[in-house]
């Protein structure tokens, strides 16, 4: 099968709303529909509940929401499917997520990574075309919108039962991709709890791991016969002065027959995207060769230490006030808990706070 995958779609800023509202997706998305074409699979990560509800959920962050009309502009532009495993999908609560589930319905558009409680949530997407069958496994970190056992949301990663749900489909359907919603944001490097999950997956059966999240290009590697590729960056994601990282993207084909990958470079305008050219493609695409070079020459754990150093303040911050008698402490310990709860969370809290163990050479 001929397949596409892109990463977050979120119609963030007011004036990209109103162009949903229109459904204007020449200027939304312009030259860069023609990738949708003659594929059996189009797949992008909306990241955000498609409602008008004012019932936002208490977290960290922001509440992402976008009109219901932006269902049927992707479904128009080709997209088969909308992995909805992220953590900003149940931002307003039950209600925001059936007005969702609506807009899907009355747009014909398929979704994947949402269920009714944990065990529901754990339901794959199967295509199946001249006798090839390929299954999509979409899971997300521990932020805020995961399914639990008594409660609707988004598809999480367990580390022990998504292993298990790879090896499972492995052994029925011909290729197996899994997206993987988590890694730290921002960072063009993985974790090496991240490098080992992803190794992992892929032993057990995954022939495509894609990360998302991370709003940038990351590192990619051919890890035995499986790709991996940490991060594919923004699809859609309009948000005004944010960074060059930010407004960036590689869009993901994949050939299901022949096990080939290709990269196609998107960058994002003041009101929409289109597909990179000239100068500023080869820019990115040079950027992405350093970070596979890192992956291939075994440095991109400097790159990952280099970023955790420009975060730790903030995370050192937020322990010593935590359950302690400053004026915040309510806030910075309910902090606290949600970084616990957040595996790219840990990874820093694991990196900046090294144990014993660690220190006894």
């Amino acid at each position: 099968m001929k397949t596409l995958f892109v990463g977050d779609v979120c119609p963030k800023d007011e004036a990209v709303k109103e162009l949903f509202r229109a459904k204007d997706v020449k200027t939304l998305f312009s030259d860069t529909v023609s990738i949708f074409e003659g594929n059996d699979i189009n797949f992008v990560n909306l990241e955000c509940a498609l409602t008008e509800s004012e019932n936002a959920i208490e977290k960290f962050g922001p509440n992402l929401k976008a009109p219901k009309e932006t269902a049927e502009v992707l479904k128009s532009i080709g997209v088969t499917v909308c992995g909805v495993s992220n953590n900003h999908i149940f931002d307003f609560g039950t209600e925001g997520w059936l007005d969702t589930e609506k807009a899907f319905k009355e747009a014909g558009m398929d979704y994947t990574g949402f269920g009714d409680n944990y065990e529901d949530s754990r339901k794959n997407y199967v295509v199946e075309k001249d006798g090839e069958k390929v299954c999509v496994i979409t899971v997300c970190e521990h932020e805020y919108t995961y399914a639990l056992e008594n409660r609707m949301g988004a598809r999480p990663f367990d580390c022990y039962d998504t292993i298990a749900d790879v090896r499972e489909a492995k052994a029925k359907y011909d290729r197996v991709i899994v997206i993987y919603h988590g890694g730290k944001e921002h960072c063009p490097y993985p974790s090496p709890r991240l490098v080992k999950l992803y190794h992992a997956l892929a032993d057990n059966g995954a022939d495509m791991i894609l990360g998302q999240h991370s709003h940038c290009i990351c590192s990619y590697e051919k890890y035995k016969d499986s790709h991996i590729f940490f991060g594919q960056g923004n699809f859609h994601f309009v948000w005004p002065n944010t960074t060059e990282a930010w407004n960036s993207c590689l869009a993901v084909k994949y050939d299901t027959k022949s096990n080939d990958i290709e990269f196609i470079p998107i960058v994002t305008g003041e009101k929409g995207i289109s597909l990179a050219k000239g100068e500023e493609k080869e820019k990115i695409l040079a950027r992405f060769e350093k970070l596979c070079d890192a992956m291939k020459n075994n440095t991109w754990l400097d790159g990952w230490r280099e970023y955790v150093a420009t975060v730790s303040t903030y995370y050192n911050d937020v322990i010593s006030k935590a359950y302690s008698d400053c004026e915040d402490s309510e806030l910075y310990t309910r902090i606290f808990g949600h970084y616990l709860d957040c595996e790219a969370h840990t990874d820093i809290w694991r990196e900046t706070n090294k144990t014993a163990n660690e220190t006894n050479r």
